[in-house]
Formats: C-alpha cells, structure tokens, sequence
C-alpha cells in the first residue's frame, strides 16, 4: 500500500513541476487507484503484485469514498459561495461592506433572512435591559447577527460571583461597570455595530424616553419592577417586548406585544408575588449555562421579529426545564380587564 501512496506522490509532484492541469493530475491519479483495484480484485489473495498493493480492493474502495466526500464538500463550498454572491441584491451589496458580506454570508443564505433581512437587522435598534445572566448572550448574538444600534441600560459592576454564568465579562473587568464591559466585548466582536450603554438603572423618569429611541426591547432583568415598568412603557409605546425569567434550574420566554393582538406582560402575570416567593439567583442558585440557553433563544425571538422570520412566541409562554431536558408551550391570552393593555388607562396613565 504504501509503494501505491508514494507512486500517487511522485505521479502529483511531477505533474506539478511540469504545470500539469489539475484535471490531468487527477485523472492520473484515478487512473492508478482504478488499476490497483482491479489487481486486487483479479489476482489471488497470496499473489506478491496483490500484497505490495495493500491486499484488500476495499481498503482502496473506502479510501476513494473518503477523498469523494472531502472533493464533494469543497465543491458545495465553492457553490455556497457563489450562491451568496448571486442571492445578495445590489441594494445590500452597496449597504454592506465586504467584510460585512463574509461576515453575514450564512445569514444570507438563509432563505427567511436574506439580504433584505440582513438589512433590517443593521437598520435595528434593540434595547436590552440588563448585562447580567441573560443579556450576556442575548448581547453577544445580537451583536454577533449584526443588529446596528444596540442600547444597554444596568448600573452594576462585574463581580466574581458573576463569571459563572455571565459569559460576556472577564475576570480582568472585574469592578468594571457591566455595559462598558458588555461593550468592549461586542465591538471586539463585531465592529460594525454601534453600542449605547446606559449606566444606571431603568426607573420610570426615563424608561419612556428611552423606549421611544428603539425598535425592540429586550428584558433580561432580575427584579419584578423593572420587568413590570418595562412592559407598561412597551405596551405604551406600542413596541414589542421579549422577556425571559431565570431560577435554579428553570427559564421562561415569551414575546408581549399586544399590538399585534398578544398579551402583554401584566396579563399572563398579573399580581406580583409576595416578597420572598421568588427567590433571586444570588438567594437559590443557579446552573451556570441555563441563561445561555434561555438568552440565546431570547436572542433568535430578536432576529426572527426584526426580520419577519417564522413564528415567534406571542400569545405562547415557553417554559424550560433543563434539569429534567423537558420544554413546554403554552398559550397565553390577553386579559380584557388588564389595567396595562386593556384599554382601562391612557397611554400617560400606564406609566404611572
């Protein structure tokens, strides 16, 4: 076998130093694999020219189907490729940088995004509230995906105690403020985009203003005042709101948009629990990828909506049980008598 391999060699080198075609080279090559295989196939299995050839046509037949699969894939490459080129249209071509071509190639080729979806994710504006468990994925694929302008608003720091699950900081940020941290590390992802940080926290002398600037909000929060002030200036404004909870072992997402005839957030979960029934991360603990995964979905609710691609999660709650690898969905309605979204205050009054 190995007399075989070195002949291939020496057949592939000569043909390079003399500038063979590559098609000849190759049909060269073919032309001694075809030759051994019908040795081994005629001779008999003690013949000397058989065993100096490996012994087995098998051997040769598997080593063809391994070099088939590997030229295959490089052809499918090239086409991709190709087929990017010619799928982008000429009004992408002229809003995206090459570099922002390569960047977002498997994007496009995605028959739901496209270039025309690529576009609207650069023309985005998406504010997530919270750099902590969930928005560290959220904010790194957003970024990631090409989301143009992206707000986010926190007023703590990296600590320690953070790094197990808060992937977007590092231990050398550690008393660094989470949205500056949040931003070195989405611009070293990705310079095309723009990051906002807002450093401090989302109370309602400002959550209106703030809102009106964007797009789409993201909650990622971890106390129920934030979330409940982010879905009564959502539903005021009328933007959509993705907003996932995280605890021990357990997630849940949906998307609140009530202009689009869903529920809003007060209307799946419209009292508070009483102080101590939902115990924070800090106070229960919680498994240090489980905001991977429920952020990264709160991310691709993100890009679908921007995009208009499939469906996304108004009017169903998902519900996450990684302990046990179980997820549900169920459906979730709009309350006629929510004081948010029902019609029973102004748009002025909600946020009070």
């Amino acid at each position: 076998m190995t007399l075989v391999l070195g002949l291939a060699a020496a057949l592939w080198g000569l043909g390079w130093l003399l500038g063979t075609p590559l098609r000849l080279r190759l049909a060269m090559i073919g032309l001694l694999w075809a030759a051994v295989v019908l040795l081994n196939f005629a001779l008999p299995a003690v013949h000397a020219l058989r065993q100096a050839t490996g012994g087995d046509a098998r051997v040769w037949l598997v080593l063809a189907l391994v070099a088939g699969l590997g030229f295959g894939y490089r052809v499918l490459l090239g086409r991709l490729k190709a087929r990017v080129a010619t799928l982008t249209p000429v009004a992408a071509r002229g809003a995206f940088s090459e570099s922002e071509l390569d960047r977002y190639a498997r994007h496009i080729l995605l028959r739901e995004i496209g270039g025309p979806g690529q576009r609207r994710l650069k023309d985005a504006r998406v504010l997530v509230v919270g750099a902590g468990g969930l928005g560290s994925p959220v904010l790194l694929y957003l970024a990631a995906a090409g989301v143009g302008c992206i707000g986010i608003i926190d007023d703590d720091s990296v600590d320690a105690s953070n790094l197990q699950r808060q992937i977007i900081h590092t231990d050398q940020r550690i008393g660094m403020a989470k949205v500056r941290s949040a931003a070195l590390a989405m611009k070293a992802l990705n310079p095309h985009i723009t990051v906002r940080p807002y450093q401090r926290r989302l109370t309602p002398e400002i959550a209106a203003e703030l809102v009106a600037d964007y797009d789409l909000v993201l909650d990622g929060s971890d106390n129920f005042d934030t979330r409940y002030l982010a879905n009564r200036v959502c539903v005021a404004a009328g933007k959509p709101l993705v907003a996932a909870a995280i605890t021990q072992w357990e997630g849940q997402l949906s998307v609140y948009d009530p202009a689009s005839g869903g529920p809003c957030y007060e209307c799946v979960f419209p009292v508070r629990p009483a102080p101590g029934m939902v115990p924070t991360c800090a106070e229960a603990g919680v498994a240090a990828p489980l905001p991977g995964v429920i952020g990264s979905m709160m991310a691709m609710e993100a890009v679908k909506r921007l995009t208009g691609a499939g469906e996304g999660l108004v009017g169903r709650l998902m519900i996450h049980d990684a302990l046990y690898a179980e997820t549900r969905v169920i459906g979730v309605k709009k309350r006629a008598d929510c004081p948010v979204c029902g019609g029973a205050l102004t748009p002025a009054a909600r946020l009070s």
